[in-house]
C-alpha cells in the first residue's frame, strides 16, 4: 500500500454534525480498503475565488492514508456523486 494525502474541502452550509458525518463516512471508505493515518481538521476558510458560482468558504480536512489505487477510484467516485464535497485532491507522498 501507498501513502497518500486527501486534502477535502466541504459544502460551508454543513451543520457541525453533518461535518462529522462526512468524514466519518470518508474515514470508512478508506478503511474498508485501506488505513486511516490522521485527520487533521482545518475548519471554515475563504476560498480564493467562487467555487460552482456560490460557494466563497469551505470547510478544510486533511486526511493522511495508506490505500491502493483501487481505493482511490472508490473514493474519487464518492466525491464526486455527493453535493457535500465542493472540491478534493489526493496526492501520493513520497516514501
Amino acid at each position: 500500500m501507498n501513502s497518500y494525502e486527501a486534502m477535502i474541502i466541504f459544502n460551508p452550509e454543513l451543520t457541525a454534525e453533518q461535518l462529522t458525518e462526512n468524514i466519518e463516512k470518508v474515514k470508512g471508505m478508506i478503511s474498508a480498503k485501506g488505513e486511516v493515518e490522521s485527520v487533521d481538521e482545518w475548519g471554515k476558510r475563504k476560498l480564493a475565488y467562487k467555487i460552482k458560482n456560490k460557494f466563497t468558504e469551505g470547510f478544510y480536512v486533511l486526511i493522511n492514508f495508506k490505500g491502493t489505487n483501487e481505493l482511490l477510484a472508490d473514493l474519487d467516485h464518492g466525491f464526486k456523486i455527493s453535493e457535500n464535497f465542493v472540491r478534493h485532491m489526493i496526492i501520493k507522498k513520497d516514501a
